[in-house]
């Protein structure tokens, strides 16, 4: 395999292209079974029928495993967003669209979404009974078996030259309620300082799925505290903030 044309460059991995394959090569003490497991996970979501690139292998290169898959050519909606600000209300609109289209889609063996956020909560450095009202308060919530994304962000939606918008890193996706997927997608704006995109993509949200505002922000304290065990120092206090809200106001 070449792996002399670098597309992206990450803290865990490096994405490579060779002629119309991408190859994610992770770094030497990144996980197996993560590698396995986002592999699995991508290969479930492709027999829903969604617009996402194939995988084609899991290997080792070099000592490091990699996973190869189809090469998606095109931009980044986060790229086109930058380039022509003109166009944001309607790419919003496709970009919803595109994430209530995945969450009408069904994968029974992904990963049931309560018990990665039950596992999550339990890692955090949150005081006990934080940890008790937010353990409580997940398991509150109905239980759905909706596909969702878990990173859905305008990165990870690549928009090919003849307009058709493809999903990639598929490597949080699990099975559950599709307002989970939503306040991360909220939070995930806030954490780039995208307040106003934030609260915009939040109305448009539930505007379209028939979902009350307050519902979606039930979940973002169990999000957050979630997605606080990342082990990014930067979004650490401020995700840590918003888990220790027992009502979200």
């Amino acid at each position: 395999m070449n792996l002399n044309n670098v597309v992206a460059v990450r803290n865990i991995k490096t994405v490579y292209r060779d002629g119309d394959k991408a190859i994610k090569v992770f770094n030497e003490d990144y996980s197996k079974a993560d590698v396995l497991n986002e592999a699995l996970n991508q290969a479930r979501v492709e027999e829903t029928g969604l617009d996402i690139p194939r995988i084609l292998e899991v290997t080792k290169l070099d000592g490091k495993w990699a996973i190869v898959s189809d090469f998606i050519e095109g931009k980044t909606m986060s790229q086109i967003m930058q380039e022509e600000p003109e166009r944001m209300n309607e790419l919003l609109e496709q970009f919803v669209g595109i994430q209530l289209h995945i969450h009408e889609q069904r994968a029974p063996l992904l990963t049931k979404l309560k018990d990665k956020m039950n596992r999550k909560i339990s890692e955090t450095s949150l005081d006990a009974t934080t940890r008790y009202e937010l353990h409580t308060r997940l398991e509150g919530m109905p239980k759905h078996n909706k596909v969702c994304h878990g990173d859905f962000n305008p990165s990870n939606i690549i928009i090919t030259p003849a307009g058709k918008p493809y999903v990639i890193d598929w490597a949080h996706a699990t099975q559950g309620n599709a307002s989970a997927d939503a306040a991360r997608t909220y939070l995930l704006f806030m954490l780039k300082g995208q307040e106003q995109l934030a609260e915009q993509y939040l109305r448009l949200y539930c505007l379209r799925s028939n979902t009350a505002k307050q519902y979606v922000q039930k979940w973002l304290p169990i999000v957050a505290a979630s997605q606080s065990v990342k082990g990014k120092p930067e979004e650490r206090d401020f995700l840590l903030k918003w888990a220790d809200v027992v009502e979200y106001e």
